[in-house]
């Protein structure tokens, strides 16, 4: 069988398509887009109209790769800023009239395709804490080798906090203590299942943790490598740079794409934020992400 999976993140849209036989997934096409679905408005749940055609546009070129492809299955999913959005349906109404039919998922969906995307790395031996920061939303879920023992999704999406609280540069102290209040008043779920369930390890899920390890090796990117440790000291070091630094400044890294160059802040606002409060003791990146959940749930 070959398989089309969409993901249509708030930030980036993903198309990868496999072949999925004999238990195997062999890669033969993959893209990002950076639609920037959330902009402006997220937190008003408003797709703009700029974004909206974006968005439609990139679907209807994703069709068109599909379609050349010869795909026996198209599997498209919508997270946090189309399910949030009072304009979401009219967006996934446009969008069966290019081809493609998305499925909105729910954050404790998203949360488990993260999950299993993470365990076919095969970097849980233990307990873990695996964390997804998307633009919309972020995700969290403990795990171990046998299976999921608790998640959550919340409402604290990278670009939802830039727009809210990202009003500096570089940033102030009074924005990023904003932030941390949000945090404490958002994150009490979460710091009880840690202290309950006692993750040994911080699993990170793409996206800015790919930007982390491409930062601390020089530029380069973790590339055909589904996980990676990553070492915190200097994770720490390369945090309080980040949020200490300018726009300008951060443009200039090596490693760290134009997309991320300012949710990177907040991404290591949060990412910290969590090593400091949940007591782990390691931190990995995991290259899988939602869009390989999906497409290994295909297999199965």
């Amino acid at each position: 069988m070959r398989a089309a999976v969409i993901d249509l993140g708030t930030n980036t849209f993903h198309l990868i398509i496999a072949d999925l036989s004999d238990g195997t997934v062999r890669m033969l096409y993959k893209t990002t887009v950076p639609v920037l679905l959330g902009q402006g408005r997220i937190n008003e749940n408003m797709i703009i109209p700029e974004a909206f055609e974006r968005g439609i546009k990139t679907l209807s070129a994703f069709k068109a790769t599909i379609d050349q492809h010869q795909a026996d299955v198209i599997k498209a999913t919508a997270t946090s800023a189309v399910r949030s959005a009072i304009n979401g349906q009219a967006f996934v109404d446009e969008a069966r009239d290019v081809g493609i039919e998305i499925e909105v998922i729910t954050g404790d969906q998203e949360a488990a395709y993260i999950f299993d995307a993470v365990r076919a790395t095969g970097v849980i031996k233990d307990t873990v804490l695996v964390m997804d920061i998307g633009g919309g939303s972020t995700e969290f879920i403990i795990g171990d080798a046998k299976g999921l023992l608790w998640k959550k999704s919340y409402n604290i999406g990278a670009a939802r906090l830039m727009q809210a609280y990202f009003h500096s540069d570089p940033m102030s102290d009074a924005d990023r203590s904003a932030i941390i209040t949000v945090l404490d008043e958002t994150l009490g779920e979460l710091k009880s299942a840690c202290t309950h369930y006692k993750p040994k390890a911080l699993v990170g899920s793409a996206g800015a943790f790919e930007s982390y390890a491409a930062m601390l090796n020089n530029g380069e990117e973790a590339k055909d490598i589904p996980t990676m440790p990553l070492d915190i000291a200097s994770y720490r070091a390369l945090s309080a740079h980040l949020i200490a630094s300018t726009h300008a400044q951060r443009v200039d890294m090596k490693g760290l794409i134009s997309l991320r160059v300012d949710m990177i802040v907040i991404a290591a606002i949060l990412t910290s934020y969590v090593l400091d409060t949940t007591g782990v003791q390691a931190l990995h990146l995991s290259t899988y992400d939602l869009k390989m959940g999906i497409l290994h749930s295909l297999l199965k």
